[in-house]
């Protein structure tokens, strides 16, 4: 006979399949805001410190955060908003390791080129472009798996974006270092201008270059080098091209409308002599709007492979 158990009793619990852990890390959406506002925080205390002070120990942390601000910041923009599913390791591999290789691969051909010239700033552009590529090749050496437009378009961008905070950090570095000690205002001048407008340079041209190569990468990894993956990497380079010379184009537009020969040559980083009030107007006018049209051509090629792509 069997005896119903005593109230209060505690049942026994039988447990449930063990649910598998995501395949990615669950990263609270919005961080990318935090960290881009919470570093332009302490990049701006950084910098008032260093003034109060005049401590060279300090210029380091502000080299650091002022390049690394906006290019983290975007990297962890794309992650939540479209790279989950490609893993933390591809994302911080195509970031650092890529982005350390572009620059070495870079400094090492552009040691070379040192006249400023046409063909200066589009081998330029040729070899930094090559280099990023190279780069994402290698960091993704070991996850065939890793491929298709999203994917390149995604880690192409890590790759630029770590590409230039390192170029970015050797700038400022550069503006800081003088003869007559360390300069911060022309620190400040270099990376508050280049951290404004790293969204627009060499994160957006690897991305469409990235995205075009990976929508071609077999499934065993190896990377088929066509048609449209060259001419994207050569129109691309002329993009790149474009960007660095707009200052010299718009110095030699300036001096042909006006009718006053600058002390410089066509894509030269010259300036004019003594310039009037109009002279000035016009080459802010002609070389932001350079900028502006080289960003907009970028950002339109980028949406318009983002939209060939179901999965975005």
């Amino acid at each position: 006979m069997s005896h119903s158990p005593p109230p209060g009793t505690p049942k026994a619990r039988i447990p449930g399949p063990p649910q598998p852990p995501p395949p990615y890390p669950r990263i609270a959406a919005g961080l990318w805001r935090r960290c881009l506002g919470g570093g332009l925080a302490l990049w701006g205390l950084t910098a008032w410190v260093t003034y109060e002070t005049r401590l060279s120990m300090l210029l380091p942390t502000l080299i650091l955060l002022g390049s690394l601000l906006v290019p983290v910041a975007f990297v962890l923009w794309a992650y939540e908003r479209h790279g989950r599913d490609l893993g933390v390791s591809a994302i911080l591999g195509c970031f650092l390791a890529g982005g350390a290789l572009g620059v070495l691969g870079a400094s090492l051909t552009q040691s070379y080129l040192q006249r400023p010239s046409p063909g200066m700033f589009v081998e330029a552009g040729l070899v930094e472009e090559a280099a990023k590529l190279g780069a994402l090749v290698f960091a993704l050496r070991r996850q065939p798996a890793v491929r298709g437009l999203r994917a390149g378009l995604v880690l192409g961008a890590a790759v630029g974006f770590g590409f230039a905070a390192l170029e970015s950090a050797g700038y400022a570095f550069n503006a800081a270092a003088s003869t007559e000690g360390v300069d911060l205002r022309a620190l400040l001048e270099t990376e508050i201008p280049r951290g404004l407008l790293a969204p627009f340079g060499h994160g957006l041209w690897t991305a469409i270059a990235g995205g075009v190569l990976l929508s071609r990468r077999r499934l065993n990894g190896r990377v088929r080098i066509s048609a449209p993956v060259v001419g994207t990497c050569l129109a691309v380079s002329l993009l790149h091209a474009l960007w660095d010379s707009t200052h010299g184009i718009a110095l030699w537009v300036v001096a042909r409308l006006t009718g006053i020969g600058p002390e410089t040559q066509l894509f030269e980083p010259g300036y004019l002599v003594r310039p009037s009030a109009g002279q000035q107007h016009l080459f802010t006018l002609f070389s932001v709007g350079g900028l502006t049209l080289v960003a907009l051509a970028g950002i339109g090629w980028v949406r318009s492979l983002a939209r060939r792509d179901p999965s975005w």
